[in-house]
């Protein structure tokens, strides 16, 4: 297992996979119009790419700075928290699996057990965490309103979960095979 190494170099590295994550959740698209508010952005292909190049304890951290970079645009520490907990169930798989045996095998096998993982997660954190939010309660105090919205929308979560997963896991397959030579200059 690595060790995390904050030198120089390092924090430079986690600056530019941090800002480039930052920069694409910039890009999100609508996929339900029923459920308008779930928005597929690719900030996550590059944590993972991070994690794949670096280790997987540098992934996380690239995780975590994106998403507290994320308060700047919407100043909602529930959505980041909700963030970073599925976030975390997306890529602790694929980056220490791949960490351990550094095959596209285990990349592909791996990314899929962490989509199925990250969309089975996805229910009880926005049933505990963002629909008692956004209804006016507290995290991890359902109420009846929240209770009934998310019994409106499972569906376009877990629907919406899914694709992201499978979508995000495409893209950074693609991109880490056509960067892996540029990232090994850059990385050393």
């Amino acid at each position: 297992m690595k060790t995390v190494n904050f030198n120089g170099k390092t924090i430079a590295k986690l600056g530019i996979f941090t800002g480039l994550s930052f920069v694409l959740t910039f890009l999100e698209i609508p996929i339900f119009p029923a459920a308008s508010f779930l928005k597929l952005d690719f900030s996550n292909v590059f944590v993972l790419i991070c994690g794949f190049a670096l280790g997987a304890p540098y992934g996380l951290i690239v995780l975590v700075l994106k998403e507290l970079l994320t308060l700047t645009k919407y100043f909602n520490y529930v959505g980041m928290l909700a963030n970073i907990i599925m976030g975390v169930f997306m890529i602790i798989i694929p980056l220490y699996a791949y960490q351990k045996k550094r095959t596209l095998k285990t990349a592909i096998v791996s990314l899929v057990i962490a989509i199925i993982l990250h969309t089975i997660v996805s229910l009880p954190v926005n049933y505990f965490i963002n629909f008692p939010f956004y209804t006016g309660s507290a995290p991890f105090f359902v109420s009846e309103t929240s209770k009934n919205m998310f019994l409106g929308l499972w569906g376009y979560i877990l629907a919406f979960n899914l694709i992201k997963g499978v979508l995000v896991s495409l893209v950074t397959l693609l991109l880490y095979k056509r960067l892996k030579n540029i990232l090994h200059i850059f990385i050393g």
